[in-house]
């Protein structure tokens, strides 16, 4: 790494700058209504062959250009221009570690929060050890939050957006608040939905269980990695509707997404989780998932796009 984090260069509006050098207006939409979507990017470092590699690249790029789409945003960025100004900004930051990119697209200048444009963009890489504790523990107790999770009558969790973190926030910031590392969030059914940022599953009677996409969830790309590994490895795979009383229930659970990976649920509500231990089901995705983002497992080499040397 040639920059600390505080030191850091991230891409801006076309040009590579110091992150304290990187402005927007106070009064521009993204900054006075969290006018934006946004994608967190997980790039891993593969000591063996010196290559970082950008996991699912493609996907990223077309969810974070739906999000726009939705939200009515006039994107003139294509996904080509994306992709150069990630590699662009990695490599001139010389990172050799896992990080997580954070590309933004956001509405510039002094319109409303009802504006279209005009849209930029900013791409700031952050090494994993960086990020919040949340995404370094081994294990997390969790506990229900009395929020419930955003839906499709009021703002779709489809969409990724600065925004609709706010609900997010809610809920971890009174799991904080009351002693726990993270919060599950209901659906406004009263059925589970998805942890801050994080999609859930759960091992009962030895299947995987997730909530439907339709249960206000994410389209989550690390969701579908997950889904795709466990049938892999001969996991059965359920997508259902859950009840809050099945999570004190289960035999395993855990969260995942870009930034959280996959970590292990160990209790909640203060009801352990199996033994309160990794289960064995959410010990063998999780190391199948890290051979495949390092670029180690060449059966998914279509899921890596290397940043060095290509």
């Amino acid at each position: 790494m040639k920059y600390d984090i505080a030191n850091r260069l991230i891409w801006l509006k076309g040009e590579l700058l110091h992150v304290n050098d990187a402005k927007i207006n106070v009064l521009a939409p993204t900054s006075q209504f969290g006018l934006n979507v946004f994608e967190g990017i997980p790039c891993y470092w593969n000591e063996d062959e010196k290559q970082l590699y950008a996991f699912r690249l493609g996907d990223h790029y077309a969810r974070l250009l739906k999000s726009a789409r939705l939200l009515q945003l006039d994107c003139r960025f294509t996904a080509d221009e994306m992709k150069k100004a990630l590699k662009d900004v990695v490599r001139a930051n010389e990172y050799r570690e896992n990080l997580s990119v954070r590309q933004t697209l956001f509405v510039d200048g002094f319109g409303s929060w009802g504006a279209e444009g005009p849209v930029e963009m900013f791409v700031a890489p952050i090494p994993k050890g960086g990020m919040s504790k949340e995404y370094n523990k081994k294990g997390l107790n969790c506990c229900v939050t009395s929020w419930r999770r955003i839906g499709e009558t009021s703002f779709s969790p489809r969409i990724k957006c600065g925004a609709n973190y706010i609900n997010s926030r809610l809920g971890q910031r009174e799991a904080l608040r009351n002693g726990y590392d993270t919060c599950i969030f209901l659906n406004e059914f009263g059925k589970v939905a998805e942890g801050p940022g994080s999609c859930f599953f759960m091992v009962r009677g030895g299947k995987l269980v997730t909530p439907q996409l339709t249960d206000s969830v994410l389209e989550s790309i690390t969701r579908d990695t997950v889904m795709t590994i466990a049938r892999d490895i001969g996991i059965e795979v359920v997508e259902r509707s859950i009840d809050r009383t099945e999570l004190y229930s289960c035999e395993e659970a855990f969260l995942c997404g870009s930034a959280m990976e996959i970590t292990p649920v160990v209790s909640v509500d203060k009801y352990a989780v199996g033994s309160g231990e990794v289960g064995k089901d959410t010990d063998a995705i999780h190391k199948k998932y890290l051979e495949i983002v390092s670029g180690k497992n060449k059966a998914y080499s279509n899921w890596v796009t290397k940043i060095y040397n290509d």
